[in-house]
């Protein structure tokens, strides 16, 4: 595989070049030599501007013992060639021995501790409150069945400080709450989906999230969302143009944006709700989410529909066995890939998450962002 890893000028030696720029930057690097690294990996240590190295286990070297025999005929075990004595006593290439990994851990919270600590941008902060609603009411209000609705405000008053929430425009485009709240104290404006993203709701959430900048206000968006709604009277009344602005906004925003992936994220409402995509400073999956450019019973049957027209227009029989199969073959391979562990495997997310903790999580994730400065906002073109 190494012609997919080494020569091109995104691959394996860009690792390198991006910690010397961090380092330019600087951004502290710490690295925690718990097992070997080799070859390219000996310069994640090294280019680290503290690293601690762990006994018996850990080992830096341009090549292993493997290929120091075979380039050079000398014999020689990896503790010898690259291990924790060698470097902390010798060559100086890592900085702390330790004896476990819990010590390295304990050295690198030392090593931390030392750091000058960056300036925050200042965040509107209260007292911290508890929410008035238990967290784990969460596990009833979430239905099992990704087709079944439920109401996303019972969802907030679960997660924020006091399960107070100011609704802005409670009798406007419904389908899209809108609202600011607090979490860990924090201010913070929330959009959650109660329903598909019509126009009216598009054009809210457009607008709310450009107050949040105004006010510089961080946004949590909280899908639950099948899609922008579809059909020859939304499609008149202009509904790509309007989700381009719900689009627009999210793109131009400077505010730090999380997302929780609460039930289902599918088609333009995963885009129109902040997903992956549109660079969410975090963002957290339920156990029950399933993400797809569709639902898997849509997929199916579209994609059977095509088949009974390519059928058709050939002038050949009908054969419903065929169909079938294409039906149960595509509901199958959809249903696998639209699980949240799925979804957690390709990194789509930064992690599932019991919901009962994801007011914890955010409330980490909130105060851990108020450590990068707010980044420019700027807006394109706004078709209105």
């Amino acid at each position: 595989m190494q012609s997919e890893l080494f020569p091109d000028k995104y691959m394996a030696g860009r690792m390198f070049r991006n910690q010397s720029t961090l380092s330019k930057m600087n951004v502290k690097q710490l690295a925690l030599v718990f097992g070997h690294c080799t070859a390219g990996g000996a310069y994640v240590p090294a280019l680290s501007d503290y690293s601690v190295i762990v006994r018996g286990t850990g080992a830096v070297f341009l090549a292993g013992p493997p290929l120091v025999k075979a380039a050079t005929g000398e014999i020689v075990t990896a503790d010898e060639l690259g291990g924790c004595d060698l470097h902390t006593q010798v060559s100086g290439t890592c900085d702390y021995p330790a004896d476990s990994e819990e010590e390295a851990i304990a050295i690198g919270r030392e090593i931390v501790e030392q750091w000058e600590s960056p300036k925050k941008w200042p965040l509107q902060k209260d007292e911290v409150e508890e929410p008035f609603y238990s967290a784990d009411d969460l596990y009833g209000i979430i239905p099992t069945d990704i087709k079944k609705s439920f109401d996303m405000k019972e969802v907030i008053a679960r997660v924020v400080d006091g399960s107070r929430f100011h609704e802005y425009q409670p009798a406007y485009g419904t389908t899209l709450v809108c609202g600011y709240a607090n979490i860990w104290g924090y201010k913070v404006g929330i959009l959650a989906n109660n329903g598909v993203l019509f126009n009216e709701s598009a054009l809210k959430g457009a607008h709310f999230i450009e107050l949040c900048n105004q006010n510089n206000t961080p946004i949590l968006f909280m899908q639950n969302i099948t899609g922008f709604m579809v059909g020859r009277e939304y499609e008149a009344k202009g509904i790509s143009k309007d989700g381009a602005k719900l689009i627009q906004a999210i793109v131009g925003s400077h505010v730090p944006k999380f997302t929780v992936m609460c039930h289902g994220s599918f088609g333009a409402g995963n885009y129109g709700m902040c997903g992956r995509a549109y660079d969410p400073r975090l963002i957290f999956s339920w156990p029950n989410h399933q993400i797809g450019i569709m639902g898997g019973e849509q997929a199916a049957k579209t994609l059977a529909e095509v088949k009974l027209r390519q059928l058709e227009r050939r002038g050949e029989t009908v054969d419903q066995a065929e169909l079938d199969k294409v039906y149960h073959e595509t509901l199958e391979a959809y249903q696998h890939q639209m699980s949240a562990y799925y979804a957690t495997s390709e990194l789509w997310d930064d992690g599932i998450i019991d919901p009962t903790d994801t007011r914890n999580a955010l409330g980490i994730a909130i105060s851990a962002s108020l450590n990068a400065p707010l980044s420019e906002q700027g807006y394109g073109i706004f078709r209105f």
